[in-house]
């Protein structure tokens, strides 16, 4: 694809800032491990305060260990599910971004089944 090196000003642009100069991959920018990555589809409101709305497309990388404050695609009770990870005295909790979602807490690490730690959404404009 085509890149405009020249940063794109929200306010006023340049019209020196109209010539292309090189191209840029959107998986090269995007992915940082291609064979660990896949997309999957966004369904729901539950986390629409991370900037994740339905229909969105996820980068979800399986090669990273996530995180206290990540947002991970993980299993609960047989479904897939986005939320964010947090940790409170140890113990692992899945939060939603909306507060009309109660955040869902675990025993411990081992009810917890990660498929990936979200890195990259994909959000349509238009």
């Amino acid at each position: 694809m085509p890149f405009y090196t020249t940063p794109a000003a929200c306010g006023f642009t340049s019209p020196a800032a109209d010539y292309l100069q090189e191209t840029l991959s959107l998986d090269q920018l995007l992915i940082r491990h291609p064979a660990a990555t896949f997309f999957a589809r966004a369904q729901g409101r539950s986390m629409e305060g991370a900037g994740i709305f339905d229909g969105d497309i996820l980068i979800i990388d399986r090669s990273l260990s996530p995180r206290d404050g990540d947002v991970i695609l993980t299993l609960l009770d047989g479904e897939l599910i986005v939320k964010r990870l947090v940790y409170r005295n140890s113990k692992p909790e899945l939060h939603s971004e909306n507060p009309d979602y109660p955040p869902v807490q675990l025993d411990n690490e081992e009810g917890l089944n990660v498929w990936g730690v979200v890195t990259e959404v994909i959000h349509h404009l238009r």
